[in-house]
């Protein structure tokens, strides 16, 4: 592993995160109890806007029963449990951080769905499957902690079928300044390296993808991180529990890079060749 993949790691990895997890889940239900979408997304979906992001990726990626989908970056898997109760399809999670993934399978045999979700620690460079495995892939969040954006979406057109789909919900650099750390990705500049909207749509087709949906969704995630911040109340669940006690820091550096304009969020699903 690189020195940088090391730092990303590093970064994300909670020693003790799946019995935090266990200690705030049983303030709302029992170890018996079967527990929802709806009641993990406050915990699971580390991203911006939340569940409602990966519903709206679902939905224009046009997921069925039959595919096979890889949440490339999965976190916890709150993405990989909604796709695959949503959509029915058979979902595997990769994530570079043994302890995400430790929390992730959890989650997923609480959820009932380990017959349809599975996961398994690797790097988003190197992903341990056969060329053509998958239908779709999606990527929420994690290409700004790749600086081999080449390598990365490569390995994705690899174990793509052809006229498989690459599915990403992403932030872009934008001209309003430097980006303010710490973020969720990153504390510094040492592990962020994210691109502006052009240069990642060029990638991207340099890379063998063709574009069939493309939208801006920054004036949609200021809108959200406003009504977040209206809305929020106290939660035994909450990302704080994943990201650690810097949470409200970088939550609000983040909204805060999006509303000066040093950030844009991009949704895009885009055909393999």
């Amino acid at each position: 592993m690189s020195d940088t993949a090391t730092k990303v790691r590093d970064h994300y990895d909670a020693t003790g995160l799946t019995d935090r997890i266990k200690s705030a889940l049983a303030t709302i239900a029992t170890e018996s109890e079967t527990l929802t979408a709806a009641q993990l997304a406050p915990l699971d979906q580390f991203h911006t806007r939340g569940i409602l992001a990966t519903a709206e990726l679902g939905t224009a990626t046009g997921l069925k029963p039959s595919m096979r989908v890889m949440d490339l970056g999965c976190g916890i898997g709150g993405p990989a449990r909604y796709l695959a109760s949503t959509f029915g399809c058979q979902v595997t999670g990769v994530d570079l951080s043994p302890s995400f993934i430790d929390a992730a399978a959890y989650l997923t045999a609480r959820s009932g769905l380990s017959d349809r979700v599975t996961f398994q620690v690797g790097n988003a460079l190197r992903v341990p499957f056969e060329d053509a495995a998958f239908d779709a892939v999606l990527l929420q969040h994690v290409a700004m902690n790749v600086e081999d954006r080449c390598g990365l979406y490569g390995e994705v057109h690899r174990i793509l079928l052809p006229g498989g789909k690459i599915a990403i919900f992403d932030l872009v650099l934008r001209e309003g300044g430097d980006v303010v750390y710490p973020v969720p990705w990153a504390s510094d500049a040492s592990t962020s390296f994210l691109l502006s909207e052009e240069d990642t749509r060029k990638t991207l087709e340099q890379c063998g993808f063709k574009a069939v949906f493309w939208r801006d969704d920054t004036k949609v995630a200021l809108d959200w991180f406003e009504a977040f911040k209206a809305s929020a109340a106290p939660s035994a669940l909450n990302l704080g529990l994943v990201i650690g006690p810097d949470f409200p820091v970088i939550s609000r550096n983040l909204a805060r890079n999006v509303r000066e304009n040093r950030l844009g969020v991009l949704s895009a699903v885009l055909t393999r060749d």
